[in-house]
């Protein structure tokens, strides 16, 4: 289980997040939506603390963090919380260096300290699950935007992290390679996966999450089930957005 409690996050005087508070079950996905500026991408990386709180409580699992302005949270705090979790960016942001498998098994060797032949089998265990073992020894350099998604979902996956965080994992895409990287995503939600991700993406939101949370000036909207905040919405200004967002796209929500 997650569980945000109260909170906030402040760059000087702005204030990002506003008392947010939200519980999200395991084996769930969780959409955040909202406009650019919302604070969906700066919630997601509080959860993992690349953004550490202003004050609030998380708890992810066993681990419990209370955060506060006259405390500074200590770095192995952050390490302990953080090793739950997997990051996957917007940019992919692969090393340019090493080959598909080798980013996969690169935190197992080197933080993790695995010997590089378990590492080599649990990362061609990944790739073989998002659809890239047949570009295990491929550089990234060679694979298309889609194919570098996936292959950096299987990095995030790789030490087998409570929940899989994803920061506008399809928005660099275009629309057939997005539709590669919904599926391995959806297959993921199936296997029951727990996820959290922030996204312009309503297709990606609608078929692959089990609730989506509308942000808008740091304060959650409106929550709901994908159906109800896509068709059936009760805030004027989430009906706002929605209107906007899907008027741009071909595809049905």
């Amino acid at each position: 289980m997650i569980e945000l409690t109260h909170i906030e996050k402040r760059f000087g005087d702005n204030v990002v997040l506003k008392d947010i508070s939200v519980t999200i079950a395991e084996r769930t996905v969780t959409a955040l939506v909202g406009p650019s500026g919302g604070g969906k991408s700066t919630l997601l990386r509080c959860i993992n603390l690349l953004e550490v709180p202003t004050a609030g409580t998380i708890r992810l699992g066993e681990e419990k963090i209370v955060f506060s302005p006259d405390k500074k949270t200590g770095w192995t705090e952050i390490q302990r919380l953080r090793r739950q979790t997997g990051m996957v960016f917007q940019n992919f942001q692969l090393f340019p260096h090493q080959t598909a498998i080798e980013n996969v098994m690169e935190g197992l060797v080197t933080v993790l300290k695995w010997p590089k032949e378990k590492a080599r089998a649990r990362a061609l265990e990944l790739l073989e699950k998002v659809g890239m073992a047949h570009k295990t020894d491929a550089w990234p350099a060679t694979l298309s935007g889609g194919q570098q998604q996936r292959v950096a979902i299987a990095r995030a996956l790789a030490p087998s992290p409570r929940v899989l965080l994803c920061d506008e994992p399809t928005s660099a895409l275009d629309p057939e390679l997005a539709e590669e990287v919904v599926d391995v995503l959806n297959r993921l939600a199936g296997e029951g996966t727990t996820m959290i991700m922030a996204t312009h993406d309503l297709r990606l939101a609608s078929k692959v999450a089990d609730q989506v949370l509308f942000l808008d000036g740091g304060l959650i909207v409106e929550s709901g089930a994908p159906k109800n905040i896509f068709q059936t919405p009760e805030r004027d200004r989430t009906k706002k957005f929605i209107s906007s967002l899907s008027a741009g796209n071909s595809y049905d929500i």
